[in-house]
This record gives C-alpha cells, structure tokens and sequence, in this order.
C-alpha cells in the first residue's frame, strides 16, 4: 500500500512539473461590418504570423480597409488606407511556407503576395470557399496559410455580398462600394 501511494505522490508531482504550452495566438479583429476572431498556426507558418502579428502590434492594420472583394473566392485587406493610399510593408518580404501543409480551405487565412513565390508582405486574405488552385505543392509554390477565422466568419460572408466596383485611377476591381475598414485589431491571448 506504501508503495501505492508513493507511486502516486511521485505520478502527481510529475504530471505537475510537465511543460505547459501555450495555445496558438487568437486575434480579434474589429470592422465596420462587425467582428471575428483568427487563430494563428505559428507550429506551421512561423514567418507568416511572425511577420502578421509584426503589423497588428505596431497598430497599421487599424484603418486599412478590404480593398478586394470576390464573392466565392476571397475577402483582401491589409494594404491600403479607406483613400487607397498604400501602408508601408515595414518589415520587408516573407519566405513562402505554403507546402506546410495547410490549406486555403474556407475560412482559412493566407498571405497575399505577387507573383514571385517570396514576396508576401502586409496584405491578406480569407478563403471564401476551398481554393485548391492556391495550395502548395513539392512542384509549386501556393499562397502559405497561416490561420483560420474561428468565430464571426458569417462577418466575411457579409462582407463577400457587398456591391463592389472598379477604380481606374487605383487600377483595382472588385473594390466594395462602401469602405470595409478594420477598425480596431488585438492579440486576444
């Protein structure tokens, strides 16, 4: 029976000594349509919620807008100021991390880049639907997915159904008519 206890007295302290690892990081994010919530995947994307969570701290995410609007495909934001005018990409290019291994399912969230596979910098988007065609592969280069929206994502279908227009002077399609803006962007835990 000593025994007994003992290997419990030693089980306990053991299962109390244990490594606690944090959760993964939860933004909320605060528009003039409403509000959601994204965890980020730092195990997978380390450089892309690096370099996301770089612009949601120092504050320049707040009142750059959604400037693209595709309904069935994606919701864009991150780069420019409600008058268009371009936020600086501060902390310079991010390494592509798209054969992670996730992918742009609905509802995840992604960086925006060019054309060249390592050119990600600020801008984002949300997957309106499983985009197959963005995932990366051992022969190509995708778009790295670095969380999904785990709440308020009815907030993005919203946003997907609103009437959008192109401006000529900015070169951009698919803008919503009325500004979509992020308003207010937090690290929740």
């Amino acid at each position: 029976m000593r025994t007994l206890i003992k290997s419990i007295v030693v089980a306990a302290t053991m299962t109390l000594t244990l490594p606690v690892f944090a959760a993964n990081p939860v933004v909320d994010v605060e528009t003039n349509m409403g509000n959601f919530k994204i965890e980020l995947y730092p195990e997978k994307a380390p450089k892309s919620v690096e370099n996301f969570l770089r612009y949601v701290e120092d504050g320049s995410y707040v009142d750059t807008q959604f400037h693209r609007v595709i309904k069935g495909f994606v919701v864009q934001g991150g780069g420019y100021d409600a008058d268009f005018n371009p936020r600086p990409s501060t902390y310079g290019e991010v390494v592509n991390e798209s054969k992670n291994g996730l992918n742009n399912d609905r509802g995840t969230i992604a960086m925006a880049r060019k054309s060249s596979p390592d050119s990600a910098t600020r801008q984002f988007y949300i997957n309106l639907q499983n985009n197959s065609n963005l995932n990366g592969s051992v022969n190509k280069f995708g778009y790295t997915v670095f969380g999904k929206v785990i709440e308020g994502f009815n907030v993005i279908e919203n946003m997907a159904n609103t009437k959008t227009v192109t401006i000529p002077q900015a070169g951009m399609r698919d803008v919503p008519q009325q500004p979509i803006l992020i308003e207010k962007i937090i690290i929740n835990n």
